[in-house]
């Protein structure tokens, strides 16, 4: 059972981490910036902790947490976009932030803080040098034409 004083911490933090991912969006010129990460993490920290407190048990809570994850899923496929003329696809991480920060959400309503602090940090490092590295790879080994063509055809 969750304490009353402790769900506006819970409700912060989950808000603190998808305003932090949010951050990371916007300062990319990405969709989805802070607000909405903001209001993912928020809201499914809130179906969290109202999971937790309606149901004492805590039987119901997975499937709380099944239908949030599921859900963003859908919110997160609306920032995906093809490319008409190319076989280019947009938006992916984005939709993978957005999934992360319900994510995030869940575990702090469930007051899991270390493991959404850590994984705040994991993501960001990766949102950091993710794109170094993908470049350093593509120096070191680049992709022919016809590779492209084949992978995209798979």
């Amino acid at each position: 059972m969750i304490d009353t004083a402790d769900v506006p911490l819970r409700l912060v933090a989950a808000l603190v981490c998808g305003v932090v991912l949010g951050l990371n969006r916007q300062l990319h010129g990405k969709l989805a910036g802070v607000r909405t990460q903001g209001v993912v993490a928020l809201g499914a920290a809130l179906a969290t902790i109202a999971g937790t407190m309606a149901d004492g048990s805590g039987a119901g809570v997975t499937r709380v947490m099944q239908g949030i994850v599921a859900g963003v899923g859908f919110l997160g496929a609306g920032v995906i976009v093809k490319s008409a003329r190319s076989q280019a696809v947009h938006g992916l991480t984005t939709a993978a932030i957005t999934w992360l920060s319900a994510a995030l959400g869940i575990a702090c309503g469930a007051g899991l803080y270390l493991a959404a602090l850590s994984t705040l940090v994991l993501t960001l490092t990766l949102l950091w040098f993710g794109p170094r590295v993908e470049a350093w790879m593509h120096r070191r080994w680049p992709v022919t034409a016809d590779a492209h063509s084949e992978g995209a055809s798979q």
